[in-house]
């Protein structure tokens, strides 16, 4: 396979991407932390600016003062590709991990060096790379750079399922695994509140009379543990309870969860919820008690399809290729924006970011040498699909 020269050049470019790497992390965009998102979309505008032709946009999102950021390139081009990523980290303003170190001359550690300010910078120094080239006339790419994935991509998710729709091939520079695998298919998520109303009661002289909501509620929650093993590929969690009263010598009647479902497959959602009834049913019939569930599946799973395989497979033989070290592609619980992707029907490759670990706390970390790597396997994937060695690929239905 020829690696054209502008791929091969980006070996020489890792002190800058570090360097690069290094500013961007010591802007402080915490999802919360608006003037920062401003500034960091501001960073990211600039070094959008040099693609020749490119159209840069600030988009508007409703409910919040941020605002996401659209660069599209050649939107007339046969082949189209959605580049997604977000700029917003979850270290707020007030968070003691604010900047970047060296732990060695491979490693750095920084808030949002891996997730994802390294793989927002991976897709720039990919597109810097394929843009001198002449097959790039013949893909089109549009970059949606959102500041809300962190908590949820409640205001972006709109903008990014229209995105989606109107391209062939989805690309999201979420990190890599710490081994190097990119992420085959993500859980889908839910957030439920479990609400329990029993009836109060003098605790010490008629408690028989009393019906205690938070009783019911902890055995309640207990049977919701074996969800699991009933339904493989099925997460339960129970992060927040509350319930009665200051008063402790009243009969609570009155006691809420809140939970966190987790689903492998589209079809599971009709599977746990009619387990969910299943369970609640003998509350509900107790004399004296109501149990009431709210809540939705927001965030559908990421299942991978015959396109995902395909383009996987391109993805490896170009990282063979370049001499990276093989890698292969694994399933993960936690959701991105490449959830919204696949609901949207746009098959995508996801995790193509740089390497890294330690994701969310203070000991996150990016591998440096795979900056370069990654962004030449992006680089070279597009070479190729532009030249027509990669055949383009049918939206999922």
């Amino acid at each position: 396979m020829t690696i054209p020269a502008p791929i091969l050049a980006l070996r020489d470019r890792g002190d800058d991407l570090r360097d690069r790497l290094t500013s961007w992390a010591h802007i402080n965009s915490g999802s919360h932390h608006y003037a920062g998102l401003e500034r960091m979309r501001e960073a990211l505008r600039l070094a959008f600016q040099p693609f020749a032709g490119a159209q840069i946009e600030t988009v508007v999102l409703p409910g919040t003062p941020a605002k996401a950021l659209r660069v599209r390139c050649r939107p007339e081009a046969p082949r189209q590709v959605m580049l997604s990523g977000h700029y917003d980290t979850v270290f707020g303003e007030d968070h003691p991990f604010q900047r970047c170190a060296l732990l060695d001359t491979q490693t750095l550690r920084g808030p949002g060096v891996a997730d994802m300010k390294g793989g927002l910078l991976t897709m720039v120094a990919a597109l810097e790379a394929f843009e001198q080239l002449p097959e790039a006339v013949n893909v089109g790419w549009e970059a949606l750079l959102t500041p809300d994935e962190e908590i949820g991509s409640d205001a972006s998710a709109a903008v990014i399922i229209e995105t989606a729709r109107r391209h062939q091939l989805g690309l999201v520079f979420e990190p890599a695994r710490s081994t190097g695998d990119l992420v085959q298919s993500r859980k889908g998520t839910g957030n439920f509140t479990l609400t329990v109303h029993g009836r109060a009661a003098h605790a010490g002289h008629i408690p028989n009379q009393g019906r205690n909501a938070i009783v019911a509620l902890a055995e309640l929650l207990v049977a919701l543990q074996n969800i699991p093993a009933e339904l493989p590929g099925v997460l339960v969690n129970a992060g927040r309870i509350e319930g009665g009263s200051a008063a402790l010598n009243v009969v609570p009647d009155f006691a809420r969860a809140g939970l966190n479902l987790r689903i492998t497959r589209v079809a599971d959602e009709a599977l746990v919820r009619a387990r969910l009834q299943t369970l609640l049913a003998p509350f509900q019939a107790r004399e004296g008690f109501s149990v009431e569930l709210t809540g939705v599946f927001d965030c559908p799973p990421k299942e991978c399809g015959p396109a995902e395989e395909a383009v996987f497979a391109e993805w490896q033989r170009c990282g063979l290729a370049l001499g990276v070290a093989p890698f292969s592609w694994v399933h993960t619980g936690g959701g991105s924006d490449g959830n919204l992707l696949s609901a949207a029907g746009l098959p995508n490759l996801d995790g193509v970011g740089p390497v890294g670990d330690g994701m969310h706390s203070d000991r996150e970390f990016c591998r440096l040498p795979s900056l370069v790597e990654r962004a030449q396997i992006a680089a070279l994937f597009l070479s190729r699909w532009a030249r027509g060695e990669i055949s383009p690929l049918p939206q999922k239905t």
